[in-house]
């Protein structure tokens, strides 16, 4: 700040005033401070002195360090290029906990409840692992490939520890295609004998470094822009900062206990009360307490029940792994708030439509992802399905499929979602995408120019310094893993047309860069899972397995490319050498290859009644159930179908998206931006989170905490928030995770029921039933659609 003059300042300031004009994350009050300042001083009423040393403040804040302050409290503004971060005992650790993470998180996934190792449980796990190495490896070096690596280079750094996070992260999610593989091989459902371990793992590796290819080469999107918050990942680097780096005891706002102590004090408190909502008081989990005063009052259960109903209610759980479904301490509030009031909305919506019986709705329960039959009871599709190809004869005499009034709104939020995302994305933030265009281009031609180049703030001038991984790297990958799915499409009989599967591709990566863009600035991911499925089914009619091919294609490339994308910002954020996290990433995702495919090998050949719902220890494999269903209702009835016959109101949500997004875009262009706190994508995911067990009853109290913390204490008491805040979420999230692993192993994998009041009141009214509907089946016995009505 010495040596910057004023000049230098009042540039900066511009600079910034200009980029952050629109930003949703930017401090309001420290632009309103700019803009006073960047007025003058006679406008800013401060004397000469005072002036300049607050426009000299700003000015190097934003140039030297990050003008957010949760990117603050998580980021050193200084990098030292001599830590070591990609170290031998680094790897060792990281390849056996991605290994672990992998095959643990791969073989329970399948059982209900599942055991998951999540990012903040390996942290944890990491941790004494590398100060167990520290201790007991030599001091020695090894020679590879002519380089001398030390064994040992000292204490365990912050950095070693970011690395192995980095690695970790792959294996923490265990490989989505998996459930492909199920519904693919098992005989209960499509019974395929061709997929064994060579078309697995020719799949696994394609969606996965396919994922793995997309997000580098969308680096310049949503990694070096600062405007890229991605918050979802700042607890992570939070927690390391907390368990590695030394910290100065200080007094804020009377608070003197340091983040290693208060993260330790949160993490056994959760971790000893967490048995209470889970274990043995579960209705404060579900804590539909409303519907305890008349529990077959079907209207009350409707409206207030967590479970079968819309959950409005004030008071709603005391579980913090229900308070955290939507990150209320992570998330910033603008996205919460406009993800609550979109769920408020659309609870009001969907009580309009059921009351209304739209669509023959109220003739089966308000909120559930089942699909039925015209008699009311589950649509049962071995009914209309002949070697897993939709038989119209029998589906005439059968019956449509009908949905619920919640997924019914569900789908058309998802369809709307598609089409605003992507106009509303290129309408407010075109000039950004089209220099990072710009600079691909140009950087495939040039290979020398540098892609830190384009990029002034602190961070990108930091990362500067280490070699950079090019963007012809991804590229290969990319390539490499579109001809290993090609290879795995038309060697084994898969009936999947590659053109297909192209088409899927194109259309999923035409939204990739708005939905990154999205994700990395509001934490709000979007899946385009049904994309997959609705445009398979156009394409590939009839075809079962085709359709749910292409939708591994739709959904597992975005999943893993926005997963690859975060990662590769926490990087960014720790300053680690951008070719050591390339490394890194490929060989952890390597891992996660083969180890899935493993376990998912072991279980379908060792693991008797597979699937059943009646499997001794759980195995009831509840998402490919979901999946065959969706695959076959969506793909196989088909699109025409739906969209023609039984729900046309579907087919208009894509242009409702397009109008909507153009419309708030110019207001806030007309209002000056006085409306940028109104999202419309996100307001939509909000309208969109029904149609299944989820309902408001999952929002409410993480609204109630985000606008304490992330609004009022984060306004009031910014320092306390800075150095607590994330540290709290962190500590929270494992002790829930913890405590969650030990009553699963210690309780529940070998179930020891606790039968009282307070494990059944939740689940003894109509609430806990979820069978309930409005309107009781007509006396002609069926509803619905007249007979023949739909061919």
């Amino acid at each position: 700040m010495k040596t910057m003059t004023v000049e230098e300042a009042y540039e900066v300031l511009s600079e910034a005033a200009e980029y952050h004009s629109d930003d949703v994350n930017f401090p309001v009050r420290a632009m309103r401070k700019i803009k006073l300042l960047l007025n003058g001083e006679e406008a800013s009423g401060l004397d000469h002195e005072t002036f300049e040393l607050d426009l000299r403040l700003q000015a190097t804040l934003i140039k030297y360090h990050s003008p957010y302050p949760e990117v603050r409290a998580v980021c050193k503004p200084i990098d030292d290029i001599s830590i070591p971060a990609e170290t031998f005992r680094a790897y060792i650790i990281g390849c056996f906990w991605v290994a672990c993470a992998s095959f643990i998180n791969q073989m329970f996934s399948l059982r209900q409840p599942y055991l998951y190792l999540n990012s903040t449980v390996l942290q944890i796990l990491v941790y004494p692992s590398g100060k167990i190495f520290e201790r007991l490896l030599p001091r020695s070096t090894i020679s590879i490939f002519g380089k001398r690596f030390s064994l040992n280079p000292g204490p365990w750094t912050f950095k070693e520890q970011m690395f192995v996070t980095v690695m970790t992260n792959v294996g923490a999610g265990s490989s989505n295609f998996m459930n492909y593989v199920v519904v693919l091989k098992l005989p209960m459902f499509f019974g395929l004998n061709f997929v064994g371990f060579g078309f697995m793992f020719l799949m696994t590796a394609s969606t996965q470094f396919f994922g793995f290819g997309i997000a580098g080469l969308l680096r310049r999107w949503v990694i070096y822009p600062s405007k890229a918050v991605w918050p979802t990942i700042l607890p992570t680097l939070q927690l390391n900062k907390t368990l590695l780096l030394p910290e100065e005891k200080r007094s804020i706002h009377g608070w003197t206990i340091t983040k290693y102590k208060f993260f330790f004090i949160t993490f056994a408190s959760m971790f000893l009360y967490f048995f209470i909502p889970d274990y043995l008081f579960t209705a404060l989990s579900t804590f539909n307490w409303i519907t305890w005063i008349a529990p077959q009052n079907k209207t009350l259960a409707f409206i207030t029940g967590s479970k079968i109903g819309l959950g409005f209610s004030p008071l709603t759980s005391f579980d913090w792994s229900v308070i955290n479904y939507s990150s209320p301490l992570v998330m910033p509030f603008f996205s919460t708030a406009n993800r609550f009031f979109g769920t408020v909305l659309g609870g009001l919506i969907l009580i309009g439509m059921y009351w209304s019986n739209y669509r023959f709705t109220a003739y089966v329960p308000p909120n559930t992802s089942n699909v039925y039959d015209r008699t009311g009871k589950v649509f049962n599709l071995s009914r209309v399905i002949v070697n897993g190809v939709l038989d119209e004869s029998l589906y005439r005499k059968y019956s449509p499929p009908y949905i619920s009034a919640g997924n019914l709104m569900y789908l058309g939020s998802v369809y709307a979602t598609y089409t605003m995302s992507f106009t509303y994305v290129m309408l407010n933030e075109w000039k950004m995408i089209g220099e990072a265009l710009k600079g691909f281009i140009k950087n495939l031609k040039d290979r020398q120019m540098s892609n830190y180049d384009r990029y002034k703030d602190p961070i990108s001038l930091m990362m500067s310094k280490y070699p950079e991984v090019p963007d012809w790297w991804f590229l290969i990958i990319f390539v490499i893993a579109l001809v290993l799915g090609i290879i795995g499409l038309t060697v084994y009989p898969s009936t999947t047309p590659v053109w297909a599967v192209i088409i899927i591709m194109l259309a999923s990566l035409a939204l990739l860069i708005p939905c990154a863009i999205i994700y990395s600035v509001t934490g709000y991911m979007i899946s385009l899972s049904t994309l997959g499925v609705l445009l398979a089914g156009y394409m590939v009619p009839g075809n079962g397995v085709a359709n749910l091919l292409c939708r591994v294609y739709g959904y597992n490339v975005d999943e893993q490319a926005e997963s690859f994308i975060g990662d590769q910002k926490l990087a960014h954020y720790a300053k680690l050498p951008p070719r050591a996290v390339f490394r890194g990433q490929i060989l952890a995702t390597m891992i996660q290859v083969f180890t899935t495919t493993g376990a998912i090998t072991f279980l379908i050949n060792g693991i008797p009644d597979l699937c059943s719902f009646t499997q001794a220890s759980r195995f009831v494999c509840s998402f490919p159930h979901t999946l065959y269903s969706e695959t076959l209702l969506l793909g196989v009835v088909g699109p025409n179908r739906t969209f023609n016959v039984l729900y046309p109101i579907l087919k208009y949500a894509f242009l409702v998206g397009v109008v909507a997004a153009v419309l708030v875009w110019a207001i806030r262009r007309r209002f000056n931006n006085a409306f940028k706190f109104v999202h419309p994508v996100l307001i939509l995911a909000g309208i969109g989170r029904y149609g299944s067990t989820y309902n408001l009853s999952y929002y409410i109290e993480g609204f109630y905490f985000a606008s304490f913390f992330m609004y009022f204490v984060r306004r009031r008491y910014l320092a306390w928030w800075t150095k607590y805040n994330y540290v709290l979420s962190s500590a929270l999230t494992a002790g829930v995770a913890f405590s969650g692993i030990l009553i699963f192993l210690a309780l529940q994998y070998h179930p020891k029921k606790l039968t009282w009041w307070g494990n059944t009141v939740s689940s003894a009214g109509v609430d806990g039933q979820m069978v309930a509907t409005l309107k009781s089946i007509p006396a002609e016995g069926y509803f619905g659609l007249p007979e023949g009505a739909w061919q």
